[in-house]
């Protein structure tokens, strides 16, 4: 069974992951490439069969911040809104973990939509969950220390990977924070000395 069979809204509907699969260009991606950047023209819509995405958003001065991640299975809305509009990107989409995806030209996007009330259905449970996840961001921009953020990151990560260890560095970590290195590396030294966590070369290890 592969990811997309898994999902609740295309169980009723195999015609429509066929479909997904014949309209659709599979390509494979190593960790770290860019499958959408920000100003760019949206022509097809990523649906992530393997590994994992994370959407960032980048500021005028150069900070980023990470917005959410997308999962087997899952799509970005982003996408399907800029793309639907005729719009730009406003977001950065890049590789978490070594990705299949499948790429659905937007026009294929509007005609699924007008066939197929299951690919609707799709569209706005996204649409739903990301809305919950940007208001986390927001709620712990606002709210939380940088310390919990950067715990809560890691643990993110730790189920993405479903894996204790994470493969990252710490200037990754403070662009996804929207913070300085220089901050996330005194961070995690005191989250090592109170045996939270176990820094190595390019790895942390929580505990």
């Amino acid at each position: 069974m592969t990811e997309l069979q898994k999902i609740s809204e295309f169980e009723s509907s195999p015609e429509l992951i066929e479909r997904l699969y014949a309209n659709s260009v599979q390509k494979d991606y190593k960790a770290g490439s860019i499958i959408q950047d920000e100003n760019s023209h949206i022509r097809a819509i990523p649906i992530v069969v393997k590994g994992s995405l994370k959407v960032i958003r980048t500021e005028e001065d150069g900070r980023e911040i990470l917005l959410y991640y997308i999962k087997p299975g899952e799509s970005c809305i982003m996408s399907f809104l800029g793309g639907l509009h005729n719009d730009t990107s406003k977001v950065r989409a890049e590789v978490e973990e070594d990705a299949e995806i499948l790429f659905l030209p937007v026009d294929k996007v509007s005609l699924f939509i007008k066939e197929y009330p299951q690919w609707l259905d799709y569209i706005f449970r996204l649409y739903h969950k990301r809305f919950e996840e940007l208001l986390e961001v927001v709620n712990a921009i606002a709210f939380k220390k940088v310390d919990e953020r950067l715990l809560d990151l890691l643990q993110k990560k730790s189920s993405l990977a479903v894996s204790k260890t994470i493969q990252t560095t710490h200037e990754q970590l403070a662009n996804e924070l929207g913070t300085a290195r220089a901050v996330v590396s005194r961070l995690l030294k005191q989250l090592e000395e109170n045996g939270t966590v176990k820094l190595g070369r390019n790895k942390i290890t929580l505990m």
